[in-house]
């Protein structure tokens, strides 16, 4: 892996940095502009869709079969971002598990706060089991505080007694909104994307008023006992990564499958730049080896 790739990662990320202080739809703006500049892969096509009266963008890809689902929740901090923004990245995840992806185009805050995240990703997942895909053949993904939400949503389907899918796939988690990571502090200085106090000032916009350790918008402090399979991949450069090492340490704890892929001197999902630095695919690979293994294992059981 090259120290040279990963040195220039840290440079364009930290000149393309968000102001911390910007409202959020200057934030929106600038993610948009910053989005659309980066083409989709080749052989991607991304079309509007809905599930369970959620706005969704379906991704497929060229060659793939479309009997295994991926449904997937984009990054933002539940602020910014939306569904096809996103779309590139999770073409990626379904690219490598041989998978259509159904990305979740769910209502963000400060407009529409907790719960209305959790409620459209249930609502969604709900309505993909309700068009008649078995759980057997599904698995989640999410990056960021769609990582939590993939988790929270295992969660709540669990709560309303829905059969849970074969897998989840979380790309450097956010998964606890009261900020009480270790390395928060301590990996501040590294993490050229994401600030203690950039998160701080986005909390109360999604939990308005809220206790941020709720488990459904912090599931690091929800009971995880039986929830399916998890991989959780984190970089060492982030002020998240204790959000990933204890998400992980609690279904461990919980009796849950579960992989912990930290990559070093990586910034916060670090997937997102496959195409610029190789530890961002060579991760990406690893997921997709795992998700496919445990889709073919779930297959086999409901056999």
């Amino acid at each position: 892996m090259s120290t040279e790739q990963r040195e220039n990662l840290d440079a364009i990320l930290r000149q393309s940095a968000f102001p911390a202080d910007a409202d959020v739809k200057e934030q929106r703006r600038l993610l948009r502009e910053l989005i659309s500049a980066q083409p989709l892969p080749a052989g991607v096509t991304v079309t509007a869709g809905a599930l369970g009266g959620v706005p969704t963008a379906e991704v497929t890809i060229d060659g793939i079969e479309r009997r295994h689902v991926v449904l997937y929740f984009h990054a933002g901090v539940y602020v910014l971002g939306d569904a096809f923004q996103s779309a590139g990245l999770a073409s990626e995840v379904g690219r490598r598990t041989r998978a259509k992806v159904i990305s979740v185009d769910y209502r963000l805050a400060p407009e529409d706060p907790y719960p209305a995240a959790v409620d459209d990703a249930l609502a969604a997942y709900e309505a993909l089991l309700q068009g008649g895909t078995a759980p057997s053949d599904i698995a989640l993904a999410g990056e960021s505080a769609g990582g939590g939400l993939a988790v929270a949503t295992l969660v709540n389907a669990r709560d309303h007694g829905l059969p849970l899918p074969a897998a989840a796939f979380v790309m450097s988690p956010y998964a606890d909104l009261t900020l009480a990571g270790t390395t928060m502090q301590t990996k501040r200085e590294v993490d050229p994307l994401l600030s203690p106090d950039a998160l701080r000032s986005r909390v109360p916009e999604y939990t308005a008023g809220q206790d941020a350790a709720l488990g459904l918008i912090s599931p690091i402090f929800a009971d995880l006992s039986g929830l399916p399979p998890l991989i959780i991949q984190a970089g060492s450069h982030e002020v998240l990564l204790d959000d990933a090492v204890r998400l992980a340490r609690q279904a461990a704890t919980a009796d849950v499958e579960v992989t912990l892929d930290i990559t070093p001197q990586v910034p916060h999902v670090f997937q997102a730049y496959y195409a610029i630095l190789d530890e961002g695919a060579a991760a990406l690979d690893r997921a997709g080896e795992l998700l496919s293994a445990h889709l073919a294992s779930a297959e086999r059981v409901t056999a």
